[in-house]
């Protein structure tokens, strides 16, 4: 039995070893008889080991078998009847067309021609250039005026943009004449014809300028701009003013400091000063430098800056000084677009120039003396946001100390309205404003509010309050307290309409002459009504009219200059290509 067992051991272990690794389709082994003489002891020595490994071709096992699909479709009969598509009309306003060149030309009432015209083009994708004029007159008409009144004003601006690889830079230049007449004799003084008839009122500016600005992308030198202008007159006073201000930024750990610098130049002179033929020169350099560092934080701004000047002067007791000034500002949005605070304390050295009297008031004599505003600080609060998503404000609260703040003030009559023995220039009836300069503080409150009715309609208005306190001058002369304002604009496709209404609160003034000690008078407050519309007859053609001062109020804008009533003005607008 041992016999037989052992025999049947030996075959199931060699057979599967013998089929799986040689892959034998036939057993080889026979069935003769084995005698055993004794029991079978296996041992380790008996194994054999398999000589080479086996060869598997895979190319059969990546070979995929074709395997055939087949339906068997039986019809089913359907009454379904589809309907025929239809294109869908999208309705898509057309954008209008844009035109790079206008004209516009009217005429009005007091013998008022006026035109505008525009043009500007490129010769490739990377520059732009243009030019505009501008021109409008009146022969004037105020209502007792007795000297001339009329006026022109005509300008001439012409630019040239390039875009580089790494920045922008443009080039601008143009000229500017003007011309007013002194013709506010002040109502105090009686004059008689022969004064009036020796009074040469006209008095005509002229501005040549040339300037440009840069632009830098990726860059601690951000670019700046410069202008340099000269401005003359007809009484032989001339003045050449540059001024320069490069930006600049660099960074400080994680945060940037952002700089802006000044250079400024201003040199001038007058041919006589008010109280004789002494000439009147004037020089100033100013440099400055303005680093900033910007903070944000979540919904917090702040601003962390100082302004740092130096400035050297002469004539008029100016003397070489270094200023510095905080600039600090900072708002929160305590509200995402309903509410943010802001706040901060600011201060500046304001370089004053004949030209900038000249373009504010330009009824001054050519006999001013120039000095800098030292504004040493000028603290503000206020909130601003909307309403609602329609309806913007913004409330606004300010105290400020300035040195040296200009104020216009008659210059005093040098003629009773009698004789002419005193009298040597159209400006020195009483009718010329000079500049005397004082230390004044200033409390001042601002609200505005706009509303957003629809796309077409928008209405808003804004009002501004301040309470001057001099130093030296009695009052702060033609400076109102109370100023307010408010517009309403509506445009549809075709038509277009505007109106504004101002209110300017009374002013002071001083009036004096050769026999009478100086008197105050007072300067009425008035308002003044201004309508304007127009009809788009297509994307060329436009129609306009203007109708200003339309309560007729004869209203003094500056002391005894009067103003004309009823202005109509209407004309064409054409828009054009070349």
């Amino acid at each position: 039995m041992k016999k037989y067992i052992s025999i049947l051991t030996i075959l199931l272990v060699t057979t599967p070893i013998a089929i799986g690794a040689q892959e034998r389709k036939k057993d080889t082994i026979g069935t003769e008889v084995i005698n055993v003489v004794k029991s079978y002891t296996p041992t380790v020595s008996d194994a054999f080991k398999i000589k080479s490994s086996p060869e598997i071709d895979t190319n059969d096992i990546n070979i995929k078998k074709p395997i055939s699909y087949s339906i068997f479709s039986i019809p089913v009969a359907s009454t379904f009847t589809p309907n025929k598509g239809k294109a869908k009309v999208l309705k898509v306003n057309p954008s209008p067309q844009v035109y790079d060149n206008y004209i516009s030309a009217g005429f009005g009432n007091f013998s008022t021609p006026g035109v505008e015209l525009f043009i500007h083009g490129n010769s490739n994708r990377y520059n732009n250039f243009g030019a505009f004029f501008n021109f409008i007159s009146s022969k004037g008409g105020i209502n007792n005026v007795v000297l001339d009144d009329d006026y022109f004003d005509t300008r001439l601006d012409l630019f040239y943009k390039q875009e580089e690889r790494d920045f922008n830079w443009q080039l601008n230049a143009g000229a500017r004449m003007q011309k007013y007449n002194w013709y506010g004799l002040p109502e105090q003084i009686v004059f008689n014809q022969t004064v009036i008839d020796a009074i040469d009122e006209q008095q005509k500016y002229t501005e040549i300028y040339v300037g440009g600005k840069m632009d830098y992308k990726d860059s601690f030198f951000q670019g700046g701009t410069v202008e340099s202008n000269r401005f003359t007159d007809d009484a032989g006073s001339a003045e050449i003013h540059f001024l320069a201000k490069p930006k600049i930024e660099f960074p400080i750990a994680s945060e940037y400091i952002n700089a802006d610098v000044r250079l400024e130049f201003l040199r001038g002179k007058f041919l006589r000063n008010y109280e004789d033929t002494d000439e009147l020169k004037y020089s100033f350099f100013n440099i400055g430098f303005n680093p900033s560092l910007e903070i944000l934080r979540n919904n917090l701004t702040v601003n962390l800056g100082v302004k740092l000047l130096y400035s050297s002067g002469s004539g008029s007791g100016n003397e070489n000084q270094g200023y510095y000034y905080p600039n600090v500002t900072a708002s929160y949005k305590l509200i995402d677009e309903v509410l943010t605070l802001y706040g901060g304390v600011t201060g500046d050295l304001h370089q004053n120039t004949f030209k900038g009297f000249a373009d504010e008031n330009p009824f001054v004599s050519p006999t001013l003396t120039m000095k800098r505003i030292d504004e040493q600080y000028n603290g503000f609060f206020g909130l601003k946001g909307k309403l609602a998503s329609n309806i913007g404000y913004n409330f606004k609260a300010s105290y400020s100390n300035e040195r040296d703040k200009p104020l216009y003030k008659l210059n005093a009559s040098k003629t009773s309205g009698t004789t002419i023995d005193l009298l040597g220039a159209g400006y020195e009836a009483g009718n010329s404003f000079g500049v005397v300069y004082d230390t004044i503080k200033t409390i001042s409150g601002f609200a505005e509010v706009t509303i957003d009715f629809s796309k077409q309609l928008k209405l808003g208005g804004n009002a501004e309050f301040n309470q001057y306190d001099t130093k030296n001058e009695a009052k702060a002369w033609n400076l109102p307290a109370l100023k307010v304002s408010a517009f309403a604009d509506y445009n549809n496709e075709n038509w277009f309409a505007g109106a504004n209404i101002f209110y300017v609160g009374s002013r002071k003034d001083e009036i004096s002459t050769p026999i009478n000690p100086a008197v105050v008078v007072t300067v009425g407050d008035y308002v003044d009504l201004n309508l304007n519309g127009g009809y788009k007859f297509g994307e060329k053609l436009t129609v306009f009219a203007k109708v200003n001062n339309l309560l007729s109020s004869d209203y003094q804008k500056y002391t005894n200059y009067y103003v004309q009533g009823l202005q109509v003005f209407g004309g064409l607008t054409y828009k054009f290509d070349f």
